[in-house]
């Protein structure tokens, strides 16, 4: 992922101006380049933190993940699957407690995205 944005902005013209003025590699990496990849990647690390809860919590469902004495949300719902008719809050807000961590992650990672984006300073 990270060689893509590299990539990507490699081609872009300050880096050029850079390179064309004889600044060596070094600081064009790290006070261009990195700077434009970090909101990048802090978005695609906390998609992929709400992305290991979704799979740990669907393991811990199934019955391959977390051991049952051990506390988790994926058994919880597996437990609470068995009162569904007559307790739903047992399995429905184990789930409902999964979808909102997934969310706050998300959110919380384009909220650092657009606090620390170089492109989008100064922007709402």
């Amino acid at each position: 992922m990270v060689n893509g944005l590299v990539v990507s902005l490699r081609e872009n013209d300050y880096v050029v101006a850079a390179n064309l003025i004889g600044q060596k590699q070094s600081v064009i990496m790290f006070k261009h380049l990195l700077p434009n990849c970090f909101a990048s990647l802090i978005v695609i690390f906390t998609m992929n933190l709400g992305t290991a809860v979704m799979l740990e919590a669907t393991l811990s469902y199934l019955g391959v993940g977390i051991v049952p004495p051990t506390p988790a949300w994926g058994v919880m719902v597996s437990e609470g699957y068995k009162y569904l008719f007559n307790q739903p809050l047992i399995a429905i807000l184990p789930g409902i407690c999964i979808m909102l961590v997934v969310i706050a992650f998300n959110i919380a990672g384009d909220a650092l995205r657009d606090a620390l984006d170089p492109r989008l300073r100064g922007k709402l």
